[in-house]
């Protein structure tokens, strides 16, 4: 995702008008957006189609409302802003420091009773300069975002596939429920989004069970590897030939024989137009260690990937992002053109429905029988969650959607598919977010 729900505040100023009275001139900008979205929400319950078709001179403009209106979405959860907290994880083992993290942060933190692990306070509380951040002990990432990731029902030894890892705070959730055990390939398209990532996993002493590739999520085809942590006997173990590259212990500069291989193809003009997955980063247990690199890119058939797949794929697909009020907010600074240039316009949505379509298809395909799928977004449109998930399930007759483990203590909607679910700042005081789970199941 290229703005994904972690780490997100929402509106921090709390609007003291009431609705049905003029703002003051006074009022400002922020204020007044707040006002404007709850006399939007107003409107809204009251007459659904008349607020649509009336002209007005809100802050929202009126193609947004529309938009919000085709897609069954209430406007009033724009206006949640003052009752929706902001969401941290506290990394396991930390419990006992609470009291000394909350006095670092100046803020209580409130347990989330239906989260292990997770913790509200008040949305304008900066964490970053925090020692505690610093430190690593805690991390934003939204409550939604927290459940889709527990969705996935993670077990020690599982080997895990991100497969829009950007920025990054999911992964981590991921490697700190394994443990010292399995894996986990993160995938994104975006290099310097992907190296947020890397960041945030030696940042938090993660990185060991962990390799990151910039790549289309959408054609991403490597599978995970056992672990060969140990990469003295490479060459009898792998049979690589002697002038062959093999993986040495990760280094943030790129070794010279790679680099001197590289230019040499540059100069020859045979530097192949498709080139492999670049691996940007991979830990010490992680698999990649000891590996030539014609064995960790080599082609897999279906049937050894129905076998040695992904036992977990997360699916965090690119999308408007228009279940995030933080995300709604910045418009008022970029300007409303923008919002209908990256929102609104037919094209580019349906372009996301198609990308959203293949990555859950490419995941899918990815992943081993009886494995989880978990797909979400955190749009809040029927044509980017349901819509998506229902054309997939018709073409995909080894795919069953489950139910989602403990949802029933979760405060979350049903989707218009049964089993499915939906988050948004009213009802569940987070960032909108849709969720769906798969298994992949064997056909005879």
């Amino acid at each position: 995702m290229d703005q994904s729900n972690e780490n997100r505040q929402e509106f921090g100023e709390e609007s003291i008008y009431h609705l049905g009275k003029l703002p003051p001139n006074s009022l400002t900008v922020q204020g007044l957006m707040n006002y404007n979205l709850q006399q939007t929400a107003f409107n809204f319950h009251q007459d659904n189609s008349k607020s649509m078709e009336t002209p007005s001179n809100l802050p929202l403009p009126d193609a947004f409302l529309e938009f919000l209106n085709e897609n069954g979405i209430d406007p009033s959860i724009y206006s949640a802003s003052d009752s929706t907290p902001r969401y941290v994880r506290l990394k396991p083992g930390c419990e006992e420091q609470l009291k000394e993290i909350e006095s670092d942060i100046k803020s209580k933190l409130e347990k989330v009773e239906w989260l292990p692990n997770f913790y509200s306070l008040p949305p304008q509380i900066q964490i970053a300069s925090s020692k505690a951040y610093q430190q690593g002990k805690i991390y934003g990432i939204d409550a939604a975002s927290g459940a889709a990731v527990s969705a996935l029902n993670i077990s020690p030894g599982d080997h895990v596939l991100d497969l829009c890892a950007a920025p990054g705070a999911k992964l981590c959730m991921v490697l700190e429920l394994l443990g010292n055990s399995g894996s986990v390939t993160g995938v994104d398209v975006a290099k310097h989004r992907l190296a947020a990532c890397r960041t945030l996993v030696q940042k938090y002493g993660l990185g060991d069970h962990c390799r990151l590739f910039v790549a289309d999520g959408a054609s991403f085809s490597l599978i995970p590897i056992s672990s060969h942590s140990d990469f003295k006997s490479a060459n009898t173990e792998f049979g690589v030939e002697k002038d062959e590259f093999v993986y040495k212990e990760w280094t943030s500069r790129r070794p010279w024989k790679e680099r001197k291989r590289a230019n040499k193809e540059t100069k020859n003009g045979s530097l192949q137009l498709t080139q492999d997955p670049d691996l940007i980063f991979y830990g010490r247990c992680s698999g990649i260690i000891g590996l030539s690199k014609s064995k960790l890119f080599h082609s897999v058939s279906s049937h050894e990937i129905s076998q040695h797949g992904y036992d977990k794929v997360l699916v965090d697909a690119e999308c408007t992002h228009d279940g995030s009020i933080k995300h709604i907010q910045k418009f008022e600074n970029w300007g409303w053109s923008t919002m209908e240039r990256r929102v609104l316009d037919a094209e580019r949505t349906d372009d996301l429905t198609v990308l959203q379509f293949r990555l859950l298809t490419n995941g899918f395909k990815l992943l081993k029988v009886g494995g989880y799928l978990v797909y979400s977004t955190c749009s809040l449109t029927y044509a980017q969650n349901e819509d998506v998930v229902e054309r997939f399930l018709s073409l995909n007759l080894c795919a069953e959607l489950l139910e989602i483990d403990g949802c029933g203590s979760w405060p979350c909607k049903s989707g218009r598919i049964p089993k499915t679910l939906r988050f948004d700042p009213l009802t569940s005081r987070t960032s909108g977010l849709f969720v769906a789970k798969f298994t992949k199941v064997a056909i005879l």
